[in-house]
């Protein structure tokens, strides 16, 4: 019974934490002026949300990071999901306090941000003690060896970049996050790993709390103080129930806005051509004349058949 009780009392504390956190720090936000500046490249639609308070993410991380303490013990495992998340939050944090505070646009530079991860993937790789194992789909386990570091390394930096892109429109990344996290919380929970699927549960519970305020219009932002972090925890979950290569088919809506930018770029230095309008590609939608809400309930339904498919994909494979 507790194996549906705990995610399920996850799921509502979490909920209940960041709508009660909300409405105190909304206000507070626009009072310290911590608004979003829109890109000038961006779509021009998008001007109109310049302002709009960010780095909601706060409320989002601290709500799942005190609901897991509340609801289960702090195993290793969950710990260390924990600590991953924790560590994309301060970095993503720093990025909106330069962003926002110092008025410096760009936030910290790409290649300071990709440093910051790295030393986060090379400390889990070396505090963990994980088995170098990986599952494949109907082949079992698959023993990496030291592969399995350069996979960690791949995988906390792929995605928490992929998630950190997809939040580009309201809602987008909140509502593609919990259908993500509840995929994988059922998966921890046939895995008998209740800790990570209340670490989950919690994820899924924070973001549907979030997306009250944050769905179109949107009255905050998560930032990359909430898109990192969250990028980071679903990473964290792939690697502690070592399916990594399901992450890419639950997460599909991440791997698609991640490859649509990697294509452009490489498409416009290699050949001076874009494929997409602008990337990333929820951007080239709207250009083609998509609502930014028919966008997003796509995007949500797309993510919604990519969960679906990697749990099935689980249970068969």
């Amino acid at each position: 019974m507790e194996m549906i009780t705990y995610p399920l009392a996850s799921v509502i504390l979490a909920v209940g934490l960041v709508m009660a956190a909300a409405p105190r720090l909304i206000p507070e936000l626009h009072k310290l002026k911590f608004g979003q500046s829109i890109r000038e490249e961006g779509p021009k639609s998008h001007q109109v949300k310049s302002g709009t308070p960010t780095m909601g993410g706060i409320m989002i991380i601290l709500s799942i990071a005190a609901t897991c303490a509340v609801i289960c013990p702090l195993t290793m495992e969950l710990r260390l999901a924990l600590l991953i998340m924790l560590g994309h939050f301060i970095l993503g944090f720093l990025d909106d306090y330069i962003k926002v505070v110092k008025k410096h646009n760009q936030g910290l530079s790409a290649r300071q941000k990709l440093l910051g991860q790295l030393v986060i993937a090379l400390l889990t790789a070396y505090y963990a003690g994980l088995p170098t194992d990986l599952w494949v789909p109907f082949a079992g386990r698959l023993d990496l060896g030291m592969g399995f570091y350069a996979l960690l390394l791949f995988v906390l930096v792929g995605t928490s970049n992929a998630v950190n892109l997809t939040d580009g429109l309201d809602g987008l990344a909140s509502g593609t996050v919990i259908a993500a996290s509840l995929a994988y919380m059922l998966i921890c929970l046939w895995l008998g790993k209740l800790e990570l699927a209340v670490f989950c549960a919690a994820m899924a519970g924070a973001c549907l709390g979030f997306l009250k305020y944050n769905r179109h219009p949107a009255k905050i932002f998560m930032g990359d103080t909430g898109s990192l972090a969250l990028g980071g925890a679903l990473a964290a979950v792939g690697i502690l129930t070592h399916t990594e290569i399901l992450l890419a088919v639950i997460g599909i809506v991440f791997v698609c806005e991640a490859m649509s930018v990697i294509i452009q770029v490489t498409s416009f230095k290699t050949r001076g051509k874009r494929v997409f309008l602008m990337s990333p590609i929820h951007h080239h939608f709207e250009l083609k004349g998509w609502s930014e809400t028919k966008v997003v309930r796509t995007f949500w339904l797309a993510g919604m058949v990519g969960g679906l498919a990697g749990v099935l994909l689980f249970r068969i494979g």
